[in-house]
């Protein structure tokens, strides 16, 4: 991460230098901190000249304003009052945090006039900001100026002046934990496939238990003795062993049934056999998206001491075309005992997340299971790179997460399923095959999944085009986003803590 900020709450604060920030909403004729920043009128005269209209997210910059103490104002647009919702905030903080450079020292008057802000939306504030500082530049030996905010490369200091300082400050530390989670998911996704394979990331996940989450790791040897021929299969072309990930998190009650997210961890994805073209192939060292939300969300439970039992699950592999990978009409036994015709080994993700599965329900009887994937093309051609697919067998389960969704601005969109895509993946030699064709290719391939579930409630989430390469906003400009990291936190917080 390059931009750093070093957050703080107070009640009140004298500004002696660096940048003030002003929230202003369009119904309101002045700003927060006019007394403080601006004694002199500047940003009323300076809004009407630039017709300033504090659109949501917009930003007022006044240079050496007369009569302040401050180097700079930044006068940030909140909308209409009345519209203010969660994600505004975060969105807020982000135009913030895009407007700093070039200064150790930034104080922010949030509470803006006829806004009651609570300290849950502060910490929202303070939460856009360190998204949005997020950037991945490990691999740089030259730094643009863009990439550090301090004038001495230091973390900022921003100073956040609101009424609840100290019931914000205890906010901010959910949130940051939140804000730790997804940079740690975008970091995965970011990382280089030559740097992360399969047994580097099972590594990071083990990390986890410097937070308390209880983690195993099963090696090819292991996975071999328990039967999973399907997610082999994938992995017997790569010089680099499969591994497949368990994270425990216990915050609930004793032996209560825990909820389950599985994650898809190909780490790179050639296709295999049936191998991809080479343009945009490089962009597949994330076809681990599903994995690494399922990471970051075990540490953001862990670090805010979520109320409740979770289980972690990811399946890491590296899909290869070598002399020893499997071949186009090949038949693999999964862990079921369930046979599947490979049509296609680009088509892999699949068989993957059909062991992991089935071992995660067959070992921990979960209330329910998500799994998360970057698995088809075919879901952009439908929602493009503005909503993840949901496919589900639990309508209480995919409304849940609808809400997650919306109150995170991680959005989705239920798709169908039904019996006749379930009979596009009969096979001629085998109970499935991998792939029922391009017509409905989401549909068919979470009807594949759907094999492994059992009655368990399930949803599958297809975030192909919402994990990496997504459209940049406000709380993002990096390429791997962290997507699922902040919906399914919601998820937990608002229906499975106890």
């Amino acid at each position: 991460m390059s931009a750093k900020f070093d957050i703080s709450f107070e009640k009140s604060a004298e500004i002696a230098g660096g940048y003030a920030i002003l929230l202003k909403t369009k119904d309101a004729d002045t700003a927060a901190g006019v007394s403080a920043a601006d004694p002199s009128g500047v940003v009323a005269k300076a809004a009407k000249i630039a017709g300033f209209t504090a659109k949501l997210a917009t930003a007022l910059d006044i240079v050496a304003p007369e009569g302040s103490a401050a180097e700079r104002i930044f006068v940030i647009g909140l909308g209409k009052s009345a519209d203010l919702a969660s994600f505004d905030w975060l969105k807020a903080g982000g135009a913030a945090a895009s407007k700093i450079k070039n200064t150790n020292d930034v104080t922010i008057f949030i509470d803006a006039p006829g806004v009651d802000v609570t300290p849950a939306q502060a910490a929202d504030f303070a939460l856009g900001m360190q998204l949005r500082a997020y950037g991945f530049d490990t691999y740089k030996t030259r730094k643009s100026d863009d990439d550090s905010n301090g004038k001495d490369g230091s973390a900022v200091k921003v100073r956040i002046v609101t009424a609840t300082a100290k019931e914000a400050a205890k906010a901010f530390e959910t949130a940051q934990a939140v804000a730790n989670g997804v940079n740690l998911a975008r970091d995965l996704v970011n990382e280089p496939a030559n740097v992360l394979g399969p047994v580097e990331f099972a590594a990071k996940a083990k990390e986890l238990e410097k937070l308390g989450v209880e983690v195993e790791i099963l090696t090819e040897t292991e996975m071999t003795k328990l039967g999973m021929g399907a997610l082999l299969g994938v992995a017997q072309g790569s010089v680099r062993p499969p591994r497949l990930a368990i994270m425990q998190w216990k915050g609930g009650k004793s032996g209560e049934q825990p909820v389950a997210f599985i994650g898809k961890g190909v780490v790179f994805d050639t296709g295999g056999i049936s191998i991809k073209p080479a343009g945009g192939m490089e962009d597949m060292k994330g076809d681990m998206g599903g994995a690494a939300a399922v990471t970051g969300l075990m540490h953001v439970l862990a670090a805010r001491k979520a109320k409740a039992n979770v289980v972690g699950v990811i399946g890491l592999v590296e899909n290869m075309p070598d002399g020893n990978a499997q071949r186009p009409g090949d038949i693999v036994t999964s862990m079921s005992g369930q046979t599947i015709e490979v049509i296609n080994t680009d088509a892999e993700g699949r068989l993957v997340l059909g062991d992991a599965i089935w071992y995660c329900n067959d070992r921990f009887k979960p209330k329910f299971m998500i799994d998360l994937a970057t698995l088809t093309g075919a879901i952009l051609v439908a929602l493009g790179n503005i909503q993840a697919g949901l496919f589900s067998n639990d309508d209480q389960l995919s409304e849940q997460l609808t809400a997650a969704g919306i109150e995170t601005h991680e959005r989705l969109w239920r798709m169908p399923m039904g019996k006749e895509y379930d009979k596009m993946i009969d096979s001629k030699f085998a109970d499935m095959k991998n792939t029922g064709g391009r017509h409905a290719g989401s549909i068919t391939a979470a009807h594949f999944i759907k094999r492994f579930v059992g009655d368990t409630p399930w949803a599958h989430l297809d975030i192909a085009g919402t994990a990496m390469g997504s459209p940049l906003d406000e709380i993002n400009q990096s390429w791997g986003s962290g997507y699922g990291v902040r919906l399914l936190d919601q998820l937990v917080r608002a229906n499975y803590e106890s």
